[in-house]
């Protein structure tokens, strides 16, 4: 008998692929973290309703900004690609492309690509180093935080 056994995938196994113009790159992260989205409702009643019963309609959806984070070590591209898109202090955002698009797959135990997380039109908002602190040994981080407009959710085998 086979064994149909299916275990959850772990949070530990995961590459990051960012989309640029010259095609595709992967970075290691650490961490990552948000995907998460909220449709607003709003209640109202149907004319029509003799009951009085408020029926939920949606209104707006927002996607929390998710948060990619890593030891610093060589390559500034994507703070490169933070600069490039916000304002001077005198001139609107400069550089290629603003809006990209970032691939989260989870790696099951075989080393495989189970699921991708695709993120639309991601883009750098936010930059934050960890606390330097001479009493410690923790490993200095950096992290980056993207906005964007949409994701889809594809199973890659199984």
């Amino acid at each position: 008998m086979a064994n149909d056994r299916v275990d959850p995938l772990t949070s530990f196994r995961f590459v990051i692929e960012i989309e640029d113009d010259e095609g595709a790159i992967q970075a290691a992260f650490s961490s990552f973290s948000g995907i998460k989205i909220h449709t607003e409702i709003i209640k109202v009643r149907s004319g029509s309703d003799s009951r009085g019963v408020m029926t939920p309609v949606p209104a707006r959806t927002q996607y929390e900004n998710v948060k990619l984070t890593k030891g610093v070590i060589g390559g500034n591209e994507l703070l490169e690609w933070l600069s490039a898109v916000a304002p001077g202090h005198i001139s609107a955002p400069s550089g290629r492309k603003p809006y990209r698009q970032i691939n989260i797959y989870a790696v099951d135990a075989a080393g495989d690509y189970a699921v991708c997380w695709t993120l639309y039109q991601a883009l750098p908002v936010a930059y934050e180093l960890s606390q330097m602190d001479a009493l410690t040994n923790a490993v200095l981080s950096e992290s980056i935080e993207f906005a964007y407009t949409g994701f889809k959710r594809t199973i890659m085998k199984g």
